[in-house]
């Protein structure tokens, strides 16, 4: 961000970890610099944002077009996730899709939020675009376990990838092997693990 010019100010957490209050309080920070006449505060929770991630949802039934049987993916604020339901949704309704948590923080699917350091997902509190009549089954994953996937895509599949795609890969897999033969489930891979690579995702720990 300090590249492309922008003054960046950090928010930090105590544990060096995601937190339940972490997120609400760089939320509450944007808004006060927003109160600024030389700021524009550019709103993650804008619901524009569903009909972007419908894009995904229209390029997956363009390349899978004979059919989607389960979609999975980790909750930020729910766009992404939301924003594929309802396409794959209104084009075929009985696709079960499953949202997914780190299992250190399992706010939808267990009511508790805990702290975990899986970027861009599990923000603490229940995202305001998650939408109950939209998925099937909120399940959470262990990090330890995306961390696994993210180094075995790597050094299997040449796919260089984050912590949150790694939990989608390791999801995707479990409700495959559970769907069972000649079902199709997909994920989307979410970043690159360039982002990564100062910290111990690719290490083998």
């Amino acid at each position: 961000m300090r590249a492309f010019g922008a003054t960046v100010d950090l928010i930090r957490s105590p544990s060096g970890k995601i937190t339940a209050d972490l997120i609400p309080s760089m939320i509450h920070h944007a808004k006060d610099l927003s109160l600024r006449d030389d700021f524009y505060y550019s709103d993650q929770f804008n619901r524009d944002a569903l009909i972007g991630y419908e894009g995904i949802g229209h390029e997956l039934i363009a390349q899978i077009p004979e059919r989607i049987d389960a979609f999975c993916g980790a909750l930020g604020v729910g766009g992404m996730v939301m924003g594929v339901a309802r396409v794959l949704r209104s084009h075929w309704p009985q696709t079960r899709i499953v949202v997914l948590e780190p299992a250190s923080s399992p706010v939808i699917s267990q009511g508790r939020a805990g702290t975990h350091h899986v970027e861009g997902i599990g923000v603490g509190f229940v995202p305001p675009f998650l939408d109950r009549n939209l998925y099937d089954e909120a399940r959470a994953v262990c990090e330890e376990e995306a961390r696994v996937m993210c180094r075995r895509l790597a050094r299997d599949e040449g796919l260089l990838v984050g912590t949150s795609t790694g939990l989608n890969v390791a999801a995707a897999i479990a409700l495959a092997n559970e769907v069972g033969r000649g079902k199709t489930v997909v994920t989307v891979a979410c970043d690159t693990g360039l982002k990564y690579m100062h910290g111990t995702l690719l290490a083998d720990t």
